[in-house]
C-alpha cells in the first residue's frame, strides 16, 4: 500500500490526534509502514528528539505519541513547524526542531511562505521513505479567515491530493450541523477531497443515532466512516493542557488503606502538563488539575508545572491568590514539587531578559537558588539517577541555576547535580522523570510519609511505558471495531472518489 490521508475536525479537541493515532496503530498491526505528519502545531506540550548529530530538537508531544503507535521513533520532519504561543499575541516558532522567530498576528503571514516551503519539503521526503502517511490538520479546515496560505488543512490537502475525513466531537452537540457547515464553508476544489466523516465520543444507543448519519449522508453525498465511542483510557499524551478534564485520568483503587492527593496548578501558560500522568497512572493517586487555592489547601502533593511564560505565569499566581496558597501548603510541611518553569518559580530570584525581559524578579523564595534565563534554548535527554533509581527525562528550558548550591534531586550520569531539595520542596528541570517506574515509586513514597498519608502504598507492578502501550492498542482497537477500514483502505489506495457533490455556498 502507498498513500497518504488528512485526517481534519470540525474543532480543536474533535479527536484528530487520537483518531491519526488509532489509523497509525491499525496500520501498523497490518504491517504497513506507516508515519504522522502535522505540518504546523500550536502546543506548548513538546517532546525532545535527538538528531544523528547529537542535536536536540522540539516537535509536538502529539506528533512522539503517533510515532509510538507506528512503531517507530520520533522525527523532527513529523511536526516540521511548531507554534509555542508566549502569550495571546506571540507565539515563539519552531522550525524543524529549532527555535528560530517570535510572531505575532501581524508579521506571521510574512513569514507563513518559508514555513509552508519547509512543511511541504519535509512531507515529500516523509513520503518517498513511508508507506503510508497519516496527516492530521490543525483547528478546522474551515478557518474562512486563515485559508489563504493555509498549509496545514486544505492547503496541504490540496498540495498533494489528500483525501480527507473530518471528524467532530458529538459530545459537545451540533456535530451534524458542524459536518455540514464544514463542508458548506470550503471552496468547490477542497470540497472534492472531503470523503467522509467520523464521530467521536459516543455514548449512548447507535440505533437511535443511525437516522442522522443516513440523514447527513444525503444532504452531503459523503458517508459516515464510522462512530467512535467515549472510551475512559484514552487520556494520554494531550496535544493541549485544555483536553484534560479536571480529574486527570481514571485513578485506580488504592493498594493500601489511603489515597494520595495531588494538585497540579493549570497555569495560564502550562507547557508538557503530560509530565503528571505518570503520577495519575500510580493507583490510589488521584491528580487534580486546580486554580483554586482552595484546593491546594486540601492537596498532600502540590505540583508546580512547566511554563512557557515563566515571569508572567509567576505574577498571575501571585494575582491569584495561588503563591500564598502555595507558600502556605510548604510552610505546613507539605510536599511541593515544581517542574521545569515550576522549578524557576520557586527559586529566590529570576533574571530574564530573554523570555519577558523583565529584569531580576524576585521567585517564591522557597528553594535556595537563582535561575537566570539563557539565549540559547537546552534542548537534551538526559540519564541519570534519583533517590537511588535510575532516571531518564528531557529538558527543554532557557533558565539555569546561576546562583546556589542546594541538595540536588537528580544527577546526571557524569555525576553532575540537577535540581535542588530543600525538606519538603522539591523542583527539577527534567521533565518525563517520572516515567521511570523506580525513581516515581521512591519519590510518592517519600511525599506520602511528608504528607501523613502512613496508609498509602505505592503499587509495585505499576509500568508506565505498558500504559502507554495500552492506551495506543485502545486506539487501534477502536479504529479496527468501529470504523469502516475498509473504506479507509480504499482512501488510501485511490484517493477521495470522483465525482463528490458541491455543497453550497463554498468558501466566501
Amino acid at each position: 500500500m502507498t498513500g497518504a490521508l488528512l485526517v481534519a475536525g470540525t474543532t480543536s479537541d474533535a479527536g484528530k490526534s487520537i483518531l491519526t493515532a488509532g489509523i497509525c496503530r491499525w496500520l501498523h498491526r497490518n504491517g504497513v509502514r506507516v508515519a504522522p505528519f502535522k505540518s504546523q502545531n500550536m502546543s506548548n506540550n513538546s517532546a525532545v528528539v535527538l538528531t544523528a548529530d547529537g542535536r536536540g530538537g522540539e516537535l509536538g508531544r502529539a506528533q512522539a505519541m503517533q510515532a509510538a503507535a507506528c512503531g517507530i521513533a520520533p522525527d523532527l520532519r513529523f511536526n516540521p513547524v511548531l507554534l509555542k504561543p508566549g502569550s495571546d499575541r506571540s507565539s515563539q516558532v519552531v522550525l524543524l526542531g529549532e527555535a528560530v522567530d517570535t510572531v505575532t498576528a501581524g508579521n506571521y503571514r510574512t513569514l507563513r511562505p518559508r514555513l509552508a516551503e519547509t512543511a511541504f519539503a519535509a512531507f515529500s521526503e516523509l513520503r518517498s521513505e513511508y508507506d503510508v502517511l497519516i496527516c492530521e490538520g490543525a483547528g478546522s479546515p474551515t478557518e474562512i479567515n486563515l485559508r489563504d496560505g493555509d498549509f496545514v488543512n486544505m492547503g496541504l490537502a490540496r498540495r498533494f491530493g489528500l483525501p480527507t475525513v473530518v471528524v467532530g466531537d458529538i459530545d459537545r452537540g451540533g456535530v451534524f450541523a458542524a459536518f455540514f457547515g464544514t463542508l458548506a464553508l470550503l471552496a468547490p476544489e477542497d470540497q472534492e477531497l472531503v470523503a467522509g466523516f467520523v464521530i467521536n465520543k459516543f455514548r449512548g444507543d447507535l440505533g437511535l443515532l443511525r437516522p442522522g448519519l443516513d440523514m447527513i449522508t444525503a444532504a452531503t453525498g459523503r458517508p459516515v466512516h464510522g462512530v467512535l465511542p467515549f472510551h475512559l483510557d484514552v487520556w494520554l499524551d494531550a496535544e493541549d493542557s485544555l483536553a484534560y478534564g479536571r480529574i486527570l485520568g481514571r485513578p485506580g483503587a488504592p493498594r493500601g488503606t489511603e489515597w494520595l492527593r495531588v494538585a497540579v496548578i493549570r497555569l495560564p501558560r502550562i507547557s508538557n502538563a503530560t509530565d503528571a500522568e505518570a503520577l495519575a497512572a500510580e493507583p490510589g493517586v488521584q491528580v487534580r488539575l486546580t486554580i483554586e487555592p482552595g484546593e491546594i489547601a486540601d492537596a498532600d502533593l502540590v505540583v508546580l508545572p512547566g511554563s512557557k511564560a515563566t515571569v508572567s505565569d509567576l505574577a498571575w499566581l501571585r494575582e491569584t491568590g495561588l503563591a500564598d496558597a502555595i507558600r502556605g501548603h510548604a510552610a505546613a510541611g507539605r510536599p511541593l514539587l515544581g517542574i521545569c518553569g515550576g522549578f524557576q518559580m520557586l527559586a529566590e530570584t529570576i533574571h530574564d531578559e530573554v523570555e519577558s525581559g523583565h529584569g531580576t524578579v524576585p521567585g517564591l523564595g522557597l528553594l535556595p537558588v537563582g535561575i537566570t534565563f539563557a539565549a540559547r534554548k537546552t534542548l537534551s535527554r538526559p540519564v541519570g539517577s534519583g533517590l537511588g533509581a535510575p532516571v531518564r527525562g528531557y529538558e527543554i528550558h532557557h533558565g539555569y541555576v546561576s546562583a546556589g548550591a542546594p541538595d540536588p534531586l537528580l544527577r546526571y550520569q557524569d555525576g553532575r547535580p540537577e535540581g535542588a531539595v530543600a525538606g519538603n520542596v522539591y523542583g527539577t528541570h527534567w521533565h518525563g522523570a517520572f516515567e521511570s517506574d523506580g525513581f516515581r515509586r521512591r519519590f510518592l513514597t517519600e511525599v506520602a510519609r511528608q504528607a501523613g498519608r502512613h496508609g498509602f502504598t505505592v503499587a509495585p507492578d505499576t509500568r508506565f511505558a505498558a500504559v502507554r502501550e495500552r492506551a495506543l492498542d485502545v486506539l487501534g482497537d477502536l479504529v479496527e471495531e468501529n470504523l469502516d477500514t475498509g473504506a479507509l483502505w480504499r482512501l488510501l489506495e485511490k484517493g477521495a472518489p470522483p465525482g463528490l457533490p458541491f455543497i453550497p455556498p463554498g468558501a466566501p
